[in-house]
């Protein structure tokens, strides 16, 4: 049986005249993308031109939610009483389903985006807020987080459905835990050995942690930051790896409007 697994990237990040990443070439080889949704990056006019492309190339759409934090790209933690951020993910979502209806597509998911997305991993109050807001504006979207996070179980509990994702380029420790993009190494580079990763992750369910020790990871879905360097090679690489191994690329949602 042919095995399948989702490919994501975080797109729409692109600020006026600031260009972040290459949309257009990562629509082509992704199956999913995050789309930011103004509140770490992207600008309305940016946001709209990635969901029209997204929706010609058949590609499912997701809220990249987040701290309200430009000039911080969203990667600084923030102590966020809970009505308020979860009036900021109601907010974010909002803006991006009226921008999907203008492209012709929907928002399908939510992933949250940089210091909340690791934040609600393990912070149980924050997550409950990000839920509490998933499931008043529309219970049936998916929400995507961190494998092995306590996230998903608590988000399962409350009634989302719920997506596991792995980071391609991202170092892992062996707690199953992203390393610290502090530390040296965290961010991956080779599109070989990282499609070699991905292919082992797909196929057997583990993943080398940054001490070489093995991790079992079950994940659906993989993300490759697309403000990466090299994010394009490295996305054609592992998608090349992919389905030379077996493994089917394809949404884990619907893409239809």
């Amino acid at each position: 049986m042919t095995r399948a697994i989702d490919l994501n990237s975080d797109l729409g990040e692109g600020y006026g005249a600031w260009k972040m990443g290459d949309d257009a070439a990562m629509l082509g080889i992704v199956s999913s993308a995050n789309v930011a949704c103004g509140f770490h990056a992207g600008d309305p006019l940016g946001i709209l031109a990635t969901l029209r492309e997204a929706a010609a190339r058949g590609v499912a759409i997701g809220a990249h939610v987040s701290y309200p934090d430009r000039v911080g790209f969203g990667r600084r933690p923030m102590d966020v009483a809970s009505a308020e951020l979860s009036a900021d993910v109601i907010y974010q979502i909002g803006a991006l389903q009226g921008l999907c209806a203008a492209a012709g597509t929907r928002v399908t998911y939510v992933k949250p985006h940089g210091a909340l997305y690791n934040t609600i991993a393990g912070d149980a109050r924050q997550a409950a807020a990000v839920i509490d807001a998933i499931k008043a504006i529309d219970p049936a979207l998916i929400l995507m987080g961190l494998a092995g996070a306590p996230l998903l179980a608590q988000a399962h509990a409350a009634g989302l459905n719920t997506v596991a994702e792995a980071f391609a380029d991202r170092a892992y420790t062996p707690a199953g835990t992203l390393v610290s993009r502090r530390e040296a190494g965290a961010v991956l580079h080779d599109p070989d050995l990282i499609a070699a990763r991905m292919l082992r992750l797909a196929t057997e369910g583990v993943i080398e942690a940054v001490d070489g020790s093995t991790l079992h990871l079950q994940a659906d879905s993989i993300c490759v930051h697309g403000d990466s360097p090299g994010a394009v090679a490295i996305s054609a690489r592992i998608r090349e790896v992919l389905v030379a191994g077996g493994v089917a690329i394809r949404p884990f949602a619907q893409v239809a409007a």
